[in-house]
C-alpha cells in the first residue's frame, strides 16, 4: 500500500501553492473544480410526494473531474478532503464521498487560509463531514429549485420571459405586496382615549381611562385593519364629545 495521500481541494488555483507546502513525494493533489453534481433537471430533482427524496446527476465536467480522482486514488492511502470551509464545500465533500465510495481513510481538512502553518496545521487536526452544514446546503438547493423553478415559470408566462425568482426575493416581495394589501385596504377610526396626570400630597401621579362599569376603553388594536368593525362589540368608543363630558365630570 503506498504511503502518500491524496488532497482534494475546491480551486485549481491552490494546488501549485500546496505543492509547494507539502512537496510531490507525499501527496497527490486534486481539484472538484466546484460541485461534480447537482440535483436532476427532470421533475425538479425531488420527490416531493416522497419526502423530497432528491436525485442527483454527475455533470459533465464532473465526470471528468472525477474520473481524474479515481485514477489517483489508485496511488495513495488517505484521501484529505480540503474544499472550502462554508456549507458549500461541506456539501461538495459530500458528494465526491457519495459518488468515489472510496474503501480507504477520508478526512476532512479545513484551513481559512493558504499558508505553511494553516495547511499543517489542518492535516493534523482533521475532522468528519459536518452533515448540518451538509444538510444546510441542500435544504437551500431545494429552495432554488421549488422557487426558482416554478415560481420563474409564473414570471414567463405573467410578466415577461427570462425573468428568474429566487428563495429569499421571491418570499420578500410577498411580504411587501402582503403588506401593501393591508395598508390600501385599512380603514380609519376615530377613536379617543382620556389620560392625565394629578397632583397628591407633592407627588405626581399619571393616570389612564382603560375602562367605564367593567367595558374596555378602544384602543386602535380594537379594530379590525381591513374591515374597520369593533372586534370586541362590548367595548366603548370615546368621541370628543364623550371625552369632554368625562374631563367636565372629574
Amino acid at each position: 500500500m503506498s504511503s502518500k495521500s491524496l488532497i482534494i481541494v475546491e480551486s485549481p488555483s491552490k494546488i501549485k501553492t500546496l505543492k509547494k507546502f507539502l512537496g510531490k513525494e507525499n501527496y497527490e493533489i486534486e481539484a472538484s473544480v466546484g460541485h461534480v453534481r447537482d440535483l436532476a433537471e427532470k421533475n425538479l430533482g425531488l420527490d416531493i410526494d416522497n419526502g423530497f427524496k432528491p436525485t442527483y446527476v454527475v455533470s459533465p465536467r464532473g465526470k471528468d473531474v472525477l474520473k481524474q480522482i479515481k485514477k489517483s486514488l489508485k496511488n495513495v492511502s488517505t484521501i484529505y478532503i480540503a474544499t472550502d470551509p462554508d456549507r458549500e464545500g461541506e456539501a461538495i465533500a459530500w458528494h465526491l464521498v457519495d459518488e468515489l465510495k472510496p474503501k480507504i481513510p477520508v478526512k476532512r481538512m479545513v484551513f481559512n487560509e493558504i499558508t505553511p502553518k494553516a495547511v499543517k496545521e489542518s492535516i493534523k487536526n482533521t475532522k468528519e463531514i459536518d452533515l448540518h452544514l451538509v444538510n444546510a446546503q441542500e435544504c437551500r438547493r431545494f429552495l432554488d429549485r421549488l422557487f426558482g423553478f416554478l415560481v420563474s415559470k409564473k414570471l414567463w408566462l405573467n410578466v415577461k420571459g427570462g425573468l428568474s425568482a429566487g428563495r429569499v426575493q421571491s418570499p420578500a416581495v410577498k411580504i411587501l405586496v402582503d403588506r401593501e394589501k393591508l395598508r390600501s385596504n385599512f380603514k380609519q377610526n376615530e377613536f379617543w382615549d382620556l389620560q392625565g396626570e394629578f397632583k397628591f400630597k407633592g407627588d405626581t401621579i399619571f393616570s389612564k381611562l382603560v375602562s367605564i362599569d367593567g367595558k374596555n376603553i378602544a384602543t386602535g388594536n380594537s379594530f379590525n385593519k381591513t374591515t374597520g368593525e369593533l372586534e370586541n362589540k362590548n367595548s366603548i368608543i370615546l368621541n370628543k364629545k364623550t371625552s369632554d363630558d368625562l374631563i367636565e365630570s372629574i
